[in-house]
């Protein structure tokens, strides 16, 4: 298998599936990673981040949003400048953000800092929670 291609459309750059970015990665616009897609390296997004289902990012992610997909992992800091979703199981390291962070069920996270609201619905294990405003939405 040669090495992992990313597919232009647009301002949206779509990996193949189950693709496997050996070292860093900087993309110009918005990136799509379906599921159980690797990347070993640091991540820079200019667009939003959707890092899919079952997916890793080895390194430090820097986007402006990013959506977290169910049981993936981020292994450094991700830092953005708008909001950031993280799916149910998923891992990530810290979040640094300007906009909103929401937590699902099942997320481990280090420390959240964000200028904007974090909302966690259900059980997660977190570092420390630093937002404009902190709300817990279920206890399951």
């Amino acid at each position: 298998m040669g090495p992992a291609r990313l597919k232009r459309c647009g301002e949206v750059f779509l990996a193949e599936k189950k693709a496997v970015f050996d070292g860093n990665l900087r993309v110009p616009g918005h990136l799509v990673l379906p599921p159980d897609c690797h990347v070993w390296g640091d991540l820079i997004v200019n667009g939003r981040l959707d890092l899919g289902p079952n997916g890793t990012v080895g390194g430090r992610v820097v986007c402006h949003e990013a959506r977290v997909g169910h049981h993936a992992a981020i292994r450094g800091p991700l830092s953005a400048t708008g909001d950031v979703t993280v799916a149910d199981g998923a891992h990530v390291h810290a979040i640094e953000t300007a906009g909103t962070v929401l937590l699902r069920p099942g997320v481990t996270v280090g420390d959240v800092r964000t200028e904007g609201l974090v909302l966690i619905h259900g059980r997660i294990t977190s570092g420390l929670l630093l937002g404009r405003q902190v709300k817990v939405f279920g206890n399951g």
